[in-house]
């Protein structure tokens, strides 16, 4: 009953945000950020709700959910960071930076914390080319991250 229940409210929200933005052109991005705005993710309970109300299937709403790294399919930690992935970061040691961060919070990309503290996702230009490597702790920019500023931020998110 709790789940059928939960599976209600999720569908009763989608609809209330739906209603607020499919007049705008190209809606499903917006709803889609609406959605992981009020549940921390995109659950799959809205899916339908957002294909049927769009009038697309639920296999193109799904394909959209899976091709940006942006929507959740859980809820997140209480902190997120996110590693800058891209070209100018790699060629300053961006890989080094991912696997020491994996390491000291025991997670790969995309994973959270078992106490749910910390959330770790790859992103693909944070726009602080000129101090990679670059990462992003809570939506605050942190520049030229090495092995010593990583261990302050998995100390910071760890609290």
């Amino acid at each position: 009953m709790s789940v059928q229940l939960a599976s209600t409210e999720i569908a009763a929200k989608t609809a209330a945000i739906i209603a607020d933005l499919e007049g705008l052109e190209g809606p499903l991005l917006p709803i889609l950020h609406g959605v992981q705005e009020e549940f921390g993710f995109v659950p799959q309970d809205a899916l339908p709700v957002i294909a049927k109300a769009l009038n697309i299937s639920n296999a193109e709403v799904h394909g959209v959910v899976t091709f940006y790294h942006d929507y959740r399919h859980a809820p997140a930690g209480r902190h997120v960071l996110r590693l800058c992935q891209a070209e100018a970061c790699q060629s300053m040691g961006s890989e080094a930076v991912a696997a020491k961060a994996k390491q000291l919070l025991g997670i790969d990309f995309h994973e959270t914390t078992k106490d749910g503290a910390v959330t770790l996702e790859p992103v693909y230009c944070l726009g602080l080319c000129a101090c990679a490597p670059s990462a992003m702790l809570d939506g605050e920019v942190i520049g030229r991250v090495d092995q010593e500023k990583l261990e302050e931020i998995a100390a910071e998110v760890r609290l």
